[in-house]
């Protein structure tokens, strides 16, 4: 056992990466954190530039390490949670990518999404991935790269080609390309594991023509994958714990047993109940994943609700329409109305993800007059957000025929007061806040915690989970069910654009 008492957690996001140091009793010392350009070449395309992702990740963790007054001999472990399904290919023996990073927000290949769908619909592969077809998860975009990048299908086959999330890309760098390999999490959201065997299934491959031996090693959530290079600031240190931010999130949340939830409000919103080592697939638009993987434990499976689009709305709101300077402006401008003055906005940039799977649908805001207002504009970007949740978990509840009785919540937004009171209200069930509210890379830290002992089991980390704030409902139910009509109302509207 280690006698250094600090984890430093290394969050890939979406929009930014973040290193943060926690001590032994799950508490945030220090953060370094870096934003990384979004890039738009086309309608539908989203890109990251792996090279800066890569830099930012170190600069995040020199900030971090000098913010806490530490340096390596202090920490026991490397944790890393990440932006799942998103695309990282590069060579093997240089290290550089061979195009920039495919978003799993991207819909460029919606048309080989729509070809392997006209030969069993959309839950083709469910039975075996979990997974419904579409352009979100990753082998449709691994197999865009081969097919764009000169003479990249060739090495690939060859072996030359390595594939990633953004955690292989981390760890790969962080070992100085030692070590290539992912965990159960992020390996259940490309399309090409198999969740009974935990394993990169030969037919699969076959079927996204995407050659195996570009595939990393699937490993578990919790053990030493590697060490930190000799030029690291981390150098000799283990790292030991890698999940897909969205179960980092559960993780941190203490949703260990089945039955157990959370709801986070990132760039998207993803709810996640734990069904435990049964693997249960969803009649009700919710996808089925692996929770987690404690070394050579069994693993744990949950049920997700994914939806695309939440924190990126407001990001929208500021960077698009100019009506916010800074995301933090906007809880002011939306408390400024008594009401979303019966404006509805339907954030479907990239289609709808859960419950309803519709890549045809896009954006819309509907119920507009003279009288609507920025502010009233603002009110129901924020009600959209809290209007997806109840569409995902409204199906979580009908798979379990009992409903969720209180939603642990956790995420960029949850600092927004109105918002949360409004997911309360909508809900119709209280909210709950815990007092570490970074719950990603917490996840991240007690995953790699666990494999070097800092912490014994899930037990102890239950301990350490406090809440911070509770939201009860405060509306009637006439009120409510009129509201949540108006917005299914305005999400018929936005189907069927595409053609």
């Amino acid at each position: 056992m280690t006698t250094a008492r600090h984890i430093v957690a290394i969050d890939q996001g979406t929009t930014s990466t973040r290193a943060i140091v926690f001590d032994d009793r799950g508490r945030v010392v220090s953060t370094g954190q870096l934003e990384h350009r979004q890039h738009f070449p086309k309608p539908g395309w989203v890109e990251h530039d792996a090279e800066e992702i890569w830099t930012n990740t170190r600069r995040a963790i020199g900030a971090a390490l000098s913010d806490a007054h530490i340096t390596r001999h202090d920490v026991a472990a490397i944790g890393i949670t990440n932006q799942r399904e998103t695309v990282f290919v590069w060579d093997r023996a240089t290290g550089k990518p061979i195009h920039r990073a495919i978003v799993w927000q991207d819909t460029r290949t919606q048309d080989a999404v729509d070809a392997l769908a006209a030969d069993g619909g959309i839950r083709r592969f469910a039975e075996r991935t979990g997974l419904p077809l579409a352009t979100y998860f990753s082998a449709t975009k691994i197999a865009w790269i081969l097919d764009h990048v000169d003479g990249a299908r060739e090495r690939a086959e060859r072996g030359e080609l390595a594939f990633g999330t953004a955690d292989s890309w981390v760890l790969w760098n962080l070992t100085g390309g030692a070590v290539h390999a992912t965990d159960v999490t992020n390996a259940s959201r490309t399309l090409l594991m198999d969740l009974a065997t935990l394993d990169w299934s030969d037919e699969l491959c076959s079927a996204f023509r995407v050659p195996r031996a570009m595939l990393p090693e699937i490993r578990s959530s919790s053990e030493v994958y590697g060490h930190a290079e000799s030029r690291s600031l981390l150098r000799e240190t283990p790292i030991a714990g890698i999940l897909g931010d969205q179960q980092a999130a559960t993780f941190g949340q203490a949703a260990f047993d089945a039955g157990e939830s959370k709801n986070t409000y990132g760039t998207g919103n993803f709810l996640i109940v734990n069904t435990g080592t049964e693997l249960v697939h969803s009649a009700h638009g919710l996808i089925t994943t692996v929770a987690y993987r404690l070394g050579d434990e069994p693993p744990r499976f949950a049920l997700e609700g994914s939806v695309a689009v939440a924190g990126s709305l407001i990001q929208w709101l500021r960077d698009n329409l100019g009506i916010i300077r800074d995301a933090a402006e906007v809880e002011a401008l939306a408390e400024s109305v008594d009401d979303n003055g019966d404006v509805y906005v339907v954030p479907a940039f990239a289609g709808l993800f859960a419950p309803y799977w519709r890549p045809d649908a896009r954006g819309a805001i509907v119920g507009l007059t003279r009288f609507a207002t920025k502010a009233h504009l603002a009110r129901a970007s924020l009600e959209a957000v809290a209007y997806q949740t109840l569409d995902v978990v409204r199906a979580a509840d009908a798979e379990h025929g009992a409903p969720i009785r209180e939603l642990r919540v956790d995420g960029g937004m949850v600092g927004n007061e109105l918002l949360m009171q409004f997911q309360a209200d909508v809900l119709g069930i209280p909210v709950v806040r815990p007092v570490i509210a970074e719950t990603t890379a917490l996840g991240a830290a007690y995953a790699a915690g666990l494999a070097v002992g800092i912490w014994a089991d899930t037990d102890e980390l239950r301990t350490l989970w406090a809440e911070d704030r509770r939201w009860e409902p405060a509306i009637d139910e006439a009120t409510r069910e009129h509201g949540v009509a108006r917005w299914h109302r305005a999400v018929e509207r936005t189907l069927d654009w595409v053609e």
